[in-house]
């Protein structure tokens, strides 16, 4: 780390840390971020990997919200339409739960407060006639068609943190928060890197975007005493062969209030859920439970005609939501709008801590966050973010077959599978992995599913990988394919790329 005193620290390299640090490093501040793992390691990979306004939000009146989320919709798909893409939802009507009226008024509502202006508008399908509704049981007629837009989480994470790097922001992954002092009219910080060497530095302001360790770090590392307000639940996402072939997904609602998700995954794959449960317990081994895999499988065998069993499931995922404690008596009710706290700032160095927010409003929450920032420490300069683009996303949001067709165009040896895989995580940077290469061969090392040494240089050198786990759940998600993949040379040779980089 650099002996400067920065301008701002920041705990946790999520979708808020990182976030943060972009939009600060953009209006000219140093910034530090430490993450005590990988990027993009905890709640922010665990997603259901949309940007969406909410519609369930609409129930609880969260209209805040769920405009702002709906406005960042179009802004986020511009930013980065390479990890951004639309998609039309299916949410059947049935007696019993929520009524025909009900839910037309909640999407005219999704339809008309966000701005809309590229996603088409909800539509009214009959499921006898359209093809998609030959999948679901017998009995399903009416159904609402609507947007929202994926999004790879991860991949979100990574890039808003190369670009907060590029502008300036030192990115420390491995690199844990040992304590943090108020010393006069700065922080006096230390940390401790995976190797085990310490290092203290100083800073004006510091941020605890440490996610679901937000209340750990404020009364352990910093010590303070101030009220914490998190709520911690867990979410949890199977992921079965795919059951479909149509692109669109399913919004469904359950029997018990809940709704869940299917959604079409990697191609080969379809992802369900998720789950809402207060947690109790260590954030880093949170793991889906039988109950929750039970709910699930039962939820959906509710709506499918073929029936999905516990055998079909080809991998599981959790993550624990932190969010802000408004008091309401269910998880699923628990507000999902974020919530800042600041403390210091005239006659002691401040500190924000971040609760709660969603991946759609990142951008958003860190704007607001500088706020806090700018009243802190002054040098006040105008938002940004909302025009930029982040790695790789500078081509059109209806451009990315052009982008594939060049990539393949450029270089010949790569199949439609790779071509499309590549710009898909990387955009336009994929010139830049494969480089003067004419052949696989000069790819160096295939890994397996168009895996190769070139682009595991590029993601330990641009996008700090350190292990194999980082490259195929974070940077991608090739271990969905993982007999496809030589996992034990692919470490060895990320061990090699780490080691030349010290």
């Amino acid at each position: 780390m650099s002996e400067q005193v920065f301008d701002i620290f920041i705990v946790g390299g999520g979708i808020n840390g990182c976030g943060i640090a972009r939009d600060a490093a953009g209006r000219g501040y140093s910034v530090c971020l430490a993450e005590m793992n990988d990027l993009a390691s905890g709640t922010s990979s665990a997603s259901t990997k949309l940007i969406h306004g909410g519609l369930r939000y609409l129930e609880h009146y969260e209209f805040r919200l769920v405009r702002e989320a709906l406005q960042e919709r179009e802004v986020l798909w511009a930013m980065a339409p390479h990890i951004i893409w639309p998609l039309r939802f299916i949410l059947p009507h049935h007696n019993g739960l929520r009524p025909a009226w009900l839910l037309r008024l909640g999407l005219f509502l999704y339809d008309h407060i966000g701005g809309r202006k590229r996603l088409p508008a909800t539509t009214v399908r009959d499921l006898r006639e359209d093809p998609i509704g030959t999948v679901l049981k017998p009995g399903n007629a009416k159904a609402f068609e609507y947007s929202d837009c994926w999004v790879d989480d991860a991949r979100l994470v990574v890039l808003t943190a190369r670009d907060a790097a590029d502008r300036g922001a030192e990115i420390h992954t491995r690199t844990r928060l040992r304590s943090a002092h108020r010393n006069g009219n700065h922080w006096d910080i230390t940390t401790e890197d995976q190797a085990g060497i310490t290092q203290t530095v100083r800073a004006r302001m510091l941020v605890n975007a440490a996610g679901p360790w937000v209340s750990d770090v404020l009364s352990g590392q910093i010590g303070g005493n101030e009220n914490h307000d998190v709520r911690l639940v867990k979410g949890s996402h199977i992921v079965v062969r795919k059951l479909y072939d149509d692109p669109r997904c399913f919004f469904f609602q359950n029997a018990d209030g809940r709704i869940f998700f299917s959604i079409p995954y990697q191609g080969e794959f379809t992802l369900i859920g998720t789950t809402d449960q207060d947690f109790d317990g260590d954030p880093a081994s949170v793991s889906i439970s039988e109950d929750e895999i039970a709910y699930l499988l039962d939820a959906s065998n509710q709506y499918f005609k073929d029936t999905i069993r516990r055998d079909d499931i080809v991998w599981t995922y959790s993550g624990v939501r932190p969010l802000y404690d408004d008091g309401a008596t269910k998880a699923q009710e628990a507000t999902r709008d974020y919530v800042l706290k600041h403390t210091g700032g005239k006659d002691s160095p401040a500190l924000l801590n971040v609760f709660g927010g969603k991946l759609t409003t990142y951008r958003r929450l860190a704007e607001s966050a500088l706020k806090h920032v700018e009243s802190a420490l002054g040098r006040r300069q105008p938002e940004w973010t909302a025009n930029s683009t982040l790695p790789g996303g500078a081509f059109p949001v209806d451009g990315f077959e052009a982008e594939v067709a060049s990539l393949q165009t450029q270089y010949s040896f790569l199949t439609p599978q790779t071509a499309h895989r590549l710009v898909r995580a990387y955009g336009k940077l994929a010139h830049t992995i494969l480089g003067a290469a004419s052949s696989v061969e000069d790819m160096g090392p295939d890994f397996g599913f168009g895996l190769t040494g070139a682009e595991v240089h590029y993601l330990v050198e641009h996008e700090w990988a350190r292990c194999a786990e980082d490259i195929l759940w974070r940077r991608s998600k090739l271990g969905l394919h993982g007999d496809e993949i030589n996992v034990v040379a692919l470490d060895a040779y990320v061990q090699q790329a780490v080691g030349a980089l010290s």
